[in-house]
Formats: C-alpha cells, structure tokens, sequence
C-alpha cells in the first residue's frame, strides 16, 4: 500500500528548543525532502512571520520534482469572516498547491482557548475549508487535540471531522497535539475513525510519551494513509513523530511503499543533512540513522555478526544508508579487534601473539581512562606500532607553553616545541590561539621541512570531558581531537591530570599516525624514516 509521508520539519520541527533555520536553510532541506520522495513538504505559517512569508515567496522558484509544497495555517478566527481574515488570506497568497489547516476537536479548547459555542466552531471549520477548496487547493484538515478530545467527549470530536469533510477536506489528520495518548488506546480510537469515515485519513503524533512513531505505525495498521513527522524528531516538548523511523518501519517492516527502496537508502544522509543546518548533533543511538544504530562494542556480539549480521542487526544498515561498526574498547573480544584490522587492510599482518597483545594493552588503556572506541585514529596508530615496533619518526625533546594576560587585552598564548628528528635536533616556537593551538603549530614547525605533508592535517573538533568530578581541578581528563586530510577524518585521545599534557599527547598521535599512513605511500618520508631509524 502507498503512505503518503507530510514532513513539517520546517514548521512544526522548528518549534523545538534550539531548533532554528534561515529561509536559505529551509529551501535547501526543502529540496533534500523532495530528492528522498516526501510527499508533502509543510514549509511553515505564512501569516504569522516575515520569515515564513519570504520563504513562500522564494520557493515559487524551488524545483520539486515530487513534493507537494504546503502552507501551514489555522481556521478563520471567530471574530472575523473568512473571506476578511488575514490568516486565510495569507495561505491562499503563499500559492501552494496544498494547504493545511486547523481546528479544534476538544470542548476545552472551544470553550475555554476561543470562547466559542460548538456551532461556531464547526462553521469556523466547514466555512475555512470551503474557501480554501474554492481556491483550488488541495486541503490537508488537521484535528487538534483529537485523541483528548475524543476521549472527553468523542461525538464533539466526531462532528468536526464531519464538518471537514463535508466542506471538502481532501485528507483528515488525528492529531495527538499533548503527546500522551497510549497506542492501545490510539488503536482504538482509529478504528473508529476509520469505520466512520471514508477517504485519506492521516495522523500526526508527538512523543511526549515516548510513542509517537509507535502510534504513527499504529495508525497506519487501522488503514490510515497520511502520516506525519519530523526529520529526526525535532519538534515541541519532546519533538514529533520522527519521520526517520517511520519511513524506515512502514517500509521494511510493513512493506508498504513509502520513498521507495532505492531512495530509502538516502535516509542516513538526509537525516545528517538537517541535523548540520539545525547546528545539533544527531543522536548517535537514533534507530536506523544514527552512528550507534548498527554499532557492535560487546566481544559475544561481534563474533557472532561476522558470522551473520543478522545476528545482532534488524535490518541491513544499507537499507538506509547507514553502515556498520565495530567499537573498541575494554569490552572487546579477539573478534573485534579482527574486525578492526580487516577494516584498515591490516588483518594478515599480525600475528596471533600480536593480536593478544593489541588487545590487552587496550584494555589496559581503557582502564587508564582512554576511551578507543571514540578514537579510531588512536587505535589505528597502535596497530601500527605492533606492525612496526622500532619505528620512531621523531622523539619529543620537551615542549612548554604559556598563556598571559595584561589589563584587558586578550590573552596570548606561546609555545616552544624540541624534537629529534633525522637530521638532529628541531626547535620552534609559535603563538597560538589558546595553548593548544601555539603547541599544535610549534609542533608542525618542527617537522614541516622534513614530513611536509603534516601541513594538509587540520584540527576539526576538540572535546574536554572530566572522568572523575570528585577531584575537581585535580581530576583526570580525557580529550578527544578529531582531524582531517580533507579526504577522511578520525579521532585521537589523551588522558593525564592536565588537560594541556592530554592535548599535547592527542596532538603527537595525530601526526605519528598520518606519518605512519604515509610510509605506505610515500617514498620520500620511507627513505627519512629508515635512515633515521638506521641511525638510532
């Protein structure tokens, strides 16, 4: 069966806390969910900011291929006609060919919201539909609080979705507008929905009690065919439905049509797409996108899914775009570690003896505060090691580092960088934004005439976290660097009572690591490495 899918990322999403996007923002994700096959893209309330009007005006240029555009707006207000309210006026100048409205279901709301009686909530209802279908639009009928108001009084809800559909409404949404009806209950409901009424019946969820996709999925098993979401679950409270699952689920596990096969394995990206633009991370344990949805950490699990995926893994994670991993940590096994070297195309060049090895200096290391499986660039430096234990690209010397600041000027930051290298000893000094900064450039200085490809290295995140907040300033840190080439990234660590020593150590890994990638490439670096070595 075909479900049509209405994303409200752009409206609803961008209600949520810290949720936040510039019209170019919301015509580029508008283009995105078009690309995955969203049916209905909801792009926001032309009536109620500047920011939603420019973004209607804009995207009469944008070049859908699939979606339905859809201004977002309310029924008339009660004191006003319909043809004279601004609102209604406002969705019919957005010029989308869908428009979503709407209206009350619960007698609270009427009675005490409006202060309406529930006649003249049934005509602000039938009278804005009519209008709007009389423009030529397609129209999306939304039943807020429809669950509640059902619950309350069901032939109050009833009467108004009966007043929608009377005056034209192309699709009725139920809408769970507080989050908290439960899916037994939201069955129920949607049964009778459903034996009532004929035609699109759709449904909008909100998880304020954590079941919002099961309620989504719930609905279309009752002959629902319009749902509704938001990409990642971004919305008000505890967000919205999130569109992400659902597609996922209705579409490998119901084996309805949603985006399509081929185009569900953009999901992952599309997701992490609009998670970058909204500026907040994804959550690493999100089902089916996220980073952690097909990661593998327990020794047991990962034996067994080298086996046979299936084994630990629902779907394939190229279903959606995703991929699997293989963590490394104190809870590893002899599998994981097998894993990881096939992984870097290094699995036939340990040794047995030297795979054990690996493995307890790593759980060595994790009980030492590190933390490998954030840390792929530090792991990888350690395989490295065991494959060629004498070499020694450079030895640190010493390195020091100050920070000052006079009156209200800015503080300055210096850092002297001594190496031993092949051709001697290399000093440098450097300023630096922050000690960090100063040590990571003296450190470059040293070595750039020797390894100039270290310039191409970038620092791209840093990450500070306390492991014992008992200790307070005296506590260990553990810091988390992430780099690029501009052609892959990964993650070194550090672990010490000071955080400028745990920087340091992240910071020489980073440049051990890419120096060791570079033997296997670069014959001028092999030549330096085995005449320095040589010489030791």
């Amino acid at each position: 069966m075909k479900i049509l899918t209405f994303d409200t990322t752009l409206r609803d999403g961008t209600q949520g806390e810290a949720v936040s996007f510039s019209v170019d923002d919301k015509l580029v994700i508008a283009q995105k969910l078009d690309e995955l096959g969203i049916d209905y893209i909801e792009g926001g309330w032309p009536g109620s900011n500047p920011k939603d009007e420019e973004f209607f005006r804009r995207a009469r240029d944008l070049k859908l291929g699939h979606a339905r555009l859809t201004a977002f707006g309310s029924t008339r207000f009660a004191r006003n006609s319909v043809e004279e309210d601004r609102n209604v006026r406002k969705l019919i100048e957005a010029e989308t060919p869908t428009v979503s409205i709407f209206g009350k279901s619960w007698e609270l709301h009427t009675q005490r919201a409006l202060g309406v009686t529930e006649e003249e909530n049934l005509r602000m209802i039938s009278e804005t539909v009519r209008y709007i279908k009389d423009h030529g639009r397609e129209v999306v009928y939304d039943a807020e609080h429809f669950f509640d108001g059902y619950i309350h009084n069901p032939a109050f809800a009833l009467r108004t979705l009966e007043a929608a559909q009377k005056a034209g409404a192309d699709v009725l949404v139920l809408c769970d507008t507080n989050g908290g009806t439960l899916t037994g209950r939201l069955t129920e409901i949607c049964a009778d929905v459903r034996s009532r009424f004929d035609g699109v019946l759709g449904i909008h969820s909100h998880n304020d009690a954590d079941v919002a996709v099961a309620n989504a999925v719930a609905a279309i098993e009752q002959g629902f065919t319009h749902v509704q979401g938001c990409m990642n679950g971004y919305g008000e409270r505890c967000g919205n439905a999130n569109l992400c699952s659902i597609i996922a689920n209705l579409e490998l596990k119901l084996g309805h049509t949603v985006v399509g096969e081929e185009r569900l394995q953009g999901l992952t990206s599309v997701a992490r797409f609009i998670a970058e633009l909204a500026n907040l991370p994804l959550r690493r344990d999100q089902p089916f996108v996220g980073q952690s949805a097909f990661a593998h950490k327990g020794g047991i699990h990962v034996s067994a899914v080298l086996k046979d995926s299936a084994t630990y893994e629902h779907i394939s994670p190229k279903a959606v775009g995703n991929h699997q991993r293989v963590l490394v940590s104190d809870l590893s096994g002899r599998s994981n570690i097998l894993y990881k070297l096939k992984q870097h195309g290094l699995a036939d060049r340990l040794t047995e003896d030297a795979r054990r090895e690996l493995l307890e200096r790593i759980k060595q290391m994790e009980y030492e505060g590190y933390e490998l499986e954030a840390a792929e660039g530090s792991f990888e430096l350690l395989v490295w090691e065991a494959l060629h234990p004498g070499l020694h690209f450079f030895d640190v010397e010493s390195y020091e580092v100050s920070t000052r600041m006079q009156g209200s000027a800015a503080s300055h930051s210096v850092a002297t960088v001594t190496l031993r290298v092949r051709d001697g000893v290399q000093t440098a000094t450097a300023d630096g934004h922050g000690p960090v900064n100063a040590l990571d450039v003296a450190l470059r200085r040293c070595l750039s005439k020797l390894y100039p490809s270290i310039s191409e290295v970038r620092l791209t995140d840093y990450k500070v976290r306390v492991l014992d907040s008992k200790k307070g300033t005296a506590a260990k840190v553990r810091v988390l660097v992430e780099w690029s080439d501009h052609r892959r990234s990964w993650s070194t660590v550090g672990v010490s009572e000071n955080v400028i020593e745990a920087s340091w150590s992240a910071l020489v890994d980073a440049i051990r690591l890419e120096l060791m990638r570079l033997t296997e490439k670069d014959e001028a670096i092999e030549k330096a490495v085995e005449d320095y070595c040589w010489g030791v």
